[in-house]
């Protein structure tokens, strides 16, 4: 007979190493406090506060009254991936087939597939850092092992072509780029892009997964470039992620895609169908308009999200103690609060840091530690303005005030 109390469940070793997402750990906290009457203004989720555009809801309201609320091919309906064929060739002047194309739900689901379809027990793969909190453990999960690569801060937050030449090893089966990076805003240039390229031939067993999802919350120099634009040579094992859920506020309608080679592909839509099988068709129907239809949508978004981002690096580094560096994408401030914490005796970390300012202040942030960026704090401005305002006043006045 079992002991009352006494627990019959053993967790995975493979769960057991990983750790919850530390974006979604601080979201679901601010909104317990929310909910407990605590006054919290929240700028931790990467998650856009404008409505999805009607044009795209429209189009899913006539995809439900037509019918279309099956289960679809487990890669993506043919009329989404002809949508994706003709953006990336519109856009990014890359030409695919609709073989080469996978959709997931979310960007993350198609970097996680990619994961599975590829990697085996101890292949490593170089994560830059600062990284998105979810890539070290989605490899870990796969059976790989992340290499973390520390970017400095005087090289901008990213890699240079030495780092990586000094990285790669016999075991290293794939590199992740993202650009504009979440979280530190910083774009590489095609130049930066081509020298990363010529140490990578030298690899021919790398893999380069590039996580394109910020690609129109973009006002660096120049047009976007991604990493194929720069390294058109390395097509055959470069794969590109996006998806719909940054540049249209879609965030709950979870759809991704990656295009890359049509075997990793073939391989990807096995592991999606032995998992959760096709997106949902109503949210493709979305997808299908959003990237088919009028884009005005998404330069006043991206219009609006410039104007924020000048707003918080100039009013982060008017505060004693804290540097917030530029930027030119995405939309996250990356300030180093180290010099404040190194006055701070009771303020040992980035980690205690966002506790004390989510209790002293009642502002929700994210710590750099979850990044690999000890002594930063993550601060979204996809919140409005007057969030903003308020969040960063309330920032400054417990500093200025302890």
């Amino acid at each position: 007979m079992l002991r009352q109390g006494k627990s019959v469940s053993r967790i995975s070793q493979k769960v057991d190493q990983i750790k919850s997402s530390a974006t979604i750990v601080v979201s679901m906290k601010a909104m317990e406090l929310k909910a407990a009457g605590k006054d919290i203004v929240s700028l931790g989720a990467g998650e856009p506060d404008f409505d999805t555009p009607d044009h795209i809801c429209e189009a899913a309201i006539a995809a439900i009254r037509a019918g279309q609320t099956r289960y679809t091919q487990v890669d993506g309906t043919p009329e989404l991936k002809a949508a994706i064929v003709r953006k990336l060739k519109q856009e990014n002047g890359l030409t695919f087939k609709p073989e080469q194309i996978i959709v997931s739900n979310g960007a993350k689901q198609s970097l996680y597939n990619l994961m599975v379809a590829l990697l085996n027990r101890d292949d490593e793969v170089i994560v830059p850092a600062p990284y998105w909190v979810s890539y070290p453990d989605m490899v870990k999960l796969a059976d790989g092992q992340p290499a973390i690569l520390a970017a400095s801060a005087e090289n901008d937050f990213k890699i240079t072509a030495r780092e990586l030449q000094n990285s790669v090893n016999e075991n290293t089966r794939m590199l992740i780029l993202n650009s504009p990076s979440n979280p530190t805003g910083k774009v590489y240039s095609e130049q930066e892009y081509r020298e990363l390229g010529d140490v990578l031939q030298e690899h021919p067993k790398v893999i380069i997964a590039c996580d394109d999802i910020y690609e129109h919350i973009y006002w660096g120099d120049g047009p976007y470039r991604t990493f194929l634009n720069a390294c058109p040579g390395l097509a055959k094992r470069t794969l590109l992620i996006n998806g719909v859920s940054k540049a249209y506020a879609m965030t709950g309608w979870r759809i991704g895609y990656l295009a890359g080679p049509a075997d990793l592909v073939a391989a990807m839509r096995k592991v999606q169908g032995q998992s959760t099988s096709c997106p949902s068709s109503v949210s493709q129907a979305a997808a299908a308009a959003a990237l088919s239809g009028p884009q005005d949508c998404v330069e006043t978004m991206r219009q609006a999200f410039r104007q924020r981002y000048d707003y918080v690096h100039a009013a982060l580094n008017a505060i004693p103690g804290v540097v917030c560096p530029e930027c030119e994408g995405a939309f996250y401030a990356f300030p180093s609060f180290q010099d404040f914490i190194d006055r701070m005796d009771d303020i040992r970390d980035d980690v205690e840091l966002a506790a004390w300012l989510l209790e002293k202040a009642g502002v929700s942030t994210v710590p750099g530690s979850a990044f690999g960026a000890p002594g930063h704090l993550r601060i979204s401005y996809a919140a409005g303005m007057e969030h903003l305002q308020e969040a960063i006043g309330r920032i400054r006045k417990a500093i200025e005030t302890t």
